[in-house]
C-alpha cells in the first residue's frame, strides 16, 4: 500500500487514472488480495475512488475545492488565533514545540494529522467549540491535500520555521503579530497547493469513470 500510495501522492499515478488491479499485482509481486485492501485503505483516505462494476480510479483533484477550504481557514483561524495567543499557557506553548519537532521526522501520512494537532492546540485557549468544530472539518478535509503539499515541496523547513515563529509570538503575548503572521502562513500553503494541484491536474487522463 505504501508503494501505491507513494505514486499517488507523487503524480505518478495522475488524478483520474484507472487502477487496473491485475496490472498493479503483476508489477508490485503481490496477490490481489492486498491488493484490494489497499484500495479500500486508499480510498478511506480520500486518494482512491472505488466505482462498483467499473474499478478504481485515482481520486480527481479540484482547485476550487482547494479555494474555498482555505478561504474559509482565513476567516476563521487567524481570528481564533489572536483570541488565544494571550492565554495559550506556557507548558502549552512547549508541547507545541515539541510538535513542531515531531513534524519534521515523520511521513506524509502521518505529517497532516499532527499539523493539525499543533494548530488545534494553538488555537484551543480561544475557547470558541463552534469555530473549532469547523476548522477540524476543513482541516480533515484538507489532509490529503496537505500530503500532496509534503510529498511534492520542499515545505518541511519552511513549515518548521512559520510554526516556530507562531509559537513565539504566543510567548511574548503579541496577538495581533501572530494573527498576521497565521494569515501569511495560510496563504502561503494555499499558494503552494493550488500549484501542485494545477500540475497534477495537467497531466491527469482526459476520462474517468463517471
Amino acid at each position: 500500500m505504501d508503494e501505491l500510495r507513494s505514486r499517488i501522492l507523487s503524480g505518478q499515478l495522475a488524478p483520474g487514472s484507472a487502477l487496473r488491479q491485475e496490472a498493479l499485482a503483476d508489477e508490485l509481486g503481490v496477490s490481489r488480495i492486498p491488493l484490494r485492501e489497499a484500495m479500500r485503505l486508499l480510498s478511506s483516505e480520500g486518494l482512491v475512488d472505488v466505482y462498483p462494476h467499473k474499478g478504481a480510479y485515482v481520486s480527481m483533484l479540484s482547485k476550487d475545492e482547494v479555494r474555498e477550504f482555505f478561504d474559509l481557514r482565513l476567516r476563521l483561524e487567524p481570528w481564533l488565533f489572536h483570541e488565544a495567543a494571550m492565554r495559550t499557557s506556557i507548558a502549552e506553548l512547549d508541547r507545541a514545540e515539541r510538535l513542531v519537532h515531531k513534524m519534521d521526522d515523520v511521513g506524509a501520512a502521518q505529517w497532516g494529522a499532527l499539523n493539525w494537532e499543533l494548530h488545534e492546540l494553538l488555537y484551543s485557549a480561544a475557547e470558541r467549540p463552534a469555530a473549532m468544530s469547523i476548522v477540524r472539518a476543513l482541516h480533515e478535509k484538507s489532509e490529503r491535500y496537505f500530503r500532496f503539499q509534503v510529498v511534492n515541496a520542499p515545505i518541511r523547513q519552511q513549515a518548521h520555521e512559520e510554526h516556530l515563529a507562531l509559537i513565539a509570538l504566543c510567548r511574548h503575548r503579541q496577538a495581533d503579530k501572530a494573527q498576521t503572521a497565521l494569515e501569511q502562513h495560510i496563504a502561503d500553503a494555499a499558494e503552494q497547493i493550488l500549484a501542485i494541484v494545477g500540475r497534477l491536474l495537467d497531466e491527469a487522463p482526459t476520462e474517468r469513470a463517471a
